[in-house]
C-alpha cells in the first residue's frame, strides 16, 4: 500500500488532469471514424491507465478514473444551445461511456506484478524432475 505523501498527491493531481485530457479527447472523438474513432479512443483510455499505474501506483490510477469520469459524465449534458456530444439512442455513445469505464476497471484489476520493476530471483528447482523411463537431470 503507498503512503500518501506530497508525491503521490501530486502524482494523483497530474493524473486527474491527464483523466480530464483523455475524457475530453475521447468524448469529442469517439464518433469521428465510425467505428474506429472509438476503437482509437478506449484505446487511448487503456493505455492512458496503463502509463499512470506503471508510473505511480494506484492511488494515481484513482485520480486519473475520477478525472475520466467526471469529464466524460459533464461532457454527455446538453450544452446551452440543446447540442450535445454524445446524443441519446446511440450505441456507438453507450460503448464509449461503458467502455472508458471498463478499461479503466480491467486496468485496475492487473495484477500488482505487471507493474513491478524490481528484477526477480532466478528460478533454481529443488527436486530433479521426473520423465517417462527415469529421472532426469535439473536443467542447469
Amino acid at each position: 500500500m503507498q503512503r500518501l505523501s506530497a508525491g503521490v498527491i501530486g502524482s494523483a493531481v497530474a493524473a486527474l488532469l491527464l483523466g480530464v485530457l483523455v475524457g475530453t479527447l475521447g468524448t469529442v472523438l469517439h464518433r469521428s471514424i465510425q467505428p474506429w474513432g472509438v476503437a482509437i479512443c478506449l484505446t487511448l483510455v487503456f493505455v492512458a491507465a496503463v502509463t499512470v499505474r506503471a508510473w505511480s501506483g494506484f492511488v494515481a490510477l484513482a485520480g486519473y478514473a475520477t478525472g475520466l469520469v467526471v469529464t466524460v459524465l459533464v461532457l454527455t449534458e446538453s450544452g446551452p444551445g440543446g447540442d450535445t456530444l454524445v446524443p441519446d439512442g446511440q450505441a456507438i455513445g453507450w460503448v464509449w461511456l461503458v467502455g472508458s469505464v471498463a478499461a479503466t476497471v480491467a486496468v485496475a484489476l492487473l495484477p500488482r506484478g505487471l507493474f513491478d520493476d524490481r528484477p526477480r530471483a532466478p528460478r533454481t528447482p529443488t527436486e530433479p524432475v521426473t520423465v517417462e523411463g527415469g529421472l532426469e537431470d535439473p536443467p542447469s
